[in-house]
């Protein structure tokens, strides 16, 4: 099948990527010049697992391509994804503006019958919308379909080669065979293709991350009460995860969620539900245990240093949002960046991947190590923000004769408790 691709973020990149990598020919789509070049000439421009090989190979084999012009994408393909960003605005609304730009543009290209498909994560009612734009720049017959992706960064490629499910919204009937036909190579072990109406499937992205977040948090407001009444949340997590109604994912305590999804998405089905007048209470709450557990460790280092981080050298593990990936979206680890280095504390960072993203975002407001260990020389205290596998399972003993005092705080709850007191570490966690 011939595809395009418009916008070449995460969710494009390895959308196209995928797609090709099953026969297809892809063209990809975006306004910047300077990226397409590189990814013409095999340069990856995001870190995802997996993703460089299949990228270098179905461009090798012409199956992948770049463009920057819409017009002579559009005409190629017979089936065109939108994978553009919906950044929320100040009120927590998605902008839609980028979607609806492109959908006008389409208006005026198109020349054949296509089927659009919204791979962002869009508000309810976004396929009438772009619908509406479409039609107003031309009486041609297309389809917009909604397709919201389910991908977890880290894991983007396996989430797309071999999905839990897909879900389309259509009410095509035509549209319905050409999705049913371009998706069925994904789901040959038998996983769901589910058809449902557009509104039913822009809500079920909204409503599926939402739930997970949800789940996120209250387990960080379980580990927070572990803590005053004495409790170990690694019991409690194993005692309730072991309830096949509950399941055992997303019950890991920590400094909260991060990520260019999560909050983006709560935060629009918040707005989302006040526009038709529903107060979404839960999610409310949500936000708020969220947005307090991402800085939950800076009391602690406050009352350990007694109040005063003037000098304090700070080692810090972990920048992106979440292990296996260079995403710093909402990162947990820029929050407590903030709150610390406002203490007078002194910040040396270490992540594997995502340093370059913060020396972009932040400059030298703090110091980069080159390794874990670098890190750790001279500190007064380690913070551990991220859960890269490389973290866990460090040398204790060389750690402790590169830092100044032997005192973890780890956000991750990567070490038992019993076996930092047998190594000789003052450590604090989450619950524990």
């Amino acid at each position: 099948m011939k595809i395009a691709v418009v916008g070449t973020g995460y969710v494009g990149l390895v959308t196209g990527t995928c797609l090709a990598e099953t026969g297809n020919t892809v063209i990809c789509i975006d306004i910047d010049e300077k990226k397409v070049n590189k990814m013409k000439n095999g340069q990856i421009p995001i870190y995802e697992p997996g993703l460089e090989v299949l990228f270098k190979r179905n461009i090798e084999q012409k199956r992948l391509s770049f463009t920057t012009n819409l017009k002579e994408a559009v005409n190629q393909a017979k089936i065109i994804f939108l994978a553009l960003p919906t950044p929320p605005g100040e009120d927590g609304s998605a902008d839609l503006s980028y979607i609806l730009g492109v959908a006008e543009d389409l208006g005026k290209i198109i020349t054949e019958y296509k089927v659009v498909i919204d791979k962002s994560t869009v508000p309810v009612g976004t396929a009438e919308k772009v619908n509406a734009a479409i039609s107003k720049n031309t009486n041609l017959d297309f389809d917009v379909v909604s397709n919201p992706e389910f991908l977890r960064e880290g894991f983007a490629v396996e989430d797309f080669m071999k999905p839990d499910r897909v879900v389309i919204g259509t009410s095509s009937k035509k549209a319905q065979k050409v999705m049913d036909e371009l998706y069925k190579p994904y789901v040959r072990q038998g996983n769901p293709i589910i058809f449902m109406d557009e509104k039913s499937a822009e809500l079920t992205k909204y409503a599926a991350n939402s739930f997970l977040a949800t789940k996120i948090s209250f387990m960080n407001e379980i580990a927070n009460l572990c803590e005053l009444v004495g409790a170990d949340v690694d019991q409690v997590r194993t005692g309730i995860g072991s309830d096949t109604r509950i399941g055992k994912r997303f019950l890991f305590p920590g400094i909260g969620y991060g990520g260019s999804c999560f909050p983006k998405d709560v935060q629009a089905l918040v707005k989302s539900a006040k526009e038709v007048g529903y107060t979404f209470s839960i999610l409310d709450s949500v936000m708020e245990v969220n947005q307090k557990q991402k800085t939950v460790m800076i009391p602690k280092i406050k009352n350990y240093f007694k109040g005063d981080l003037k000098g304090k050298k700070i080692a810090l593990w972990g920048l992106a949002f979440k292990p296996n990936t260079d995403d710093i979206r909402e990162a947990p680890a820029l929050y407590n960046i903030d709150e610390l280095t406002k203490l007078g504390a002194e910040i040396v960072a270490y992540d594997p991947e995502a340093m370059d993203n913060v020396k972009a975002l932040i400059g030298e407001k703090i110091k980069y190590a080159s390794n874990q260990y670098d890190a750790v020389k001279n500190a007064d205290a380690l913070l551990i923000a991220t859960e890269w596998s490389v973290f866990r399972n460090p040398d204790f003993e060389k750690i402790s004769e590169l830092m100044n005092d032997n005192v973890i705080f780890d956000g991750r709850n990567l070490f038992e408790v019993s076996h930092m007191n047998e190594v000789g570490f003052t450590y604090f966690s989450i619950g524990r």
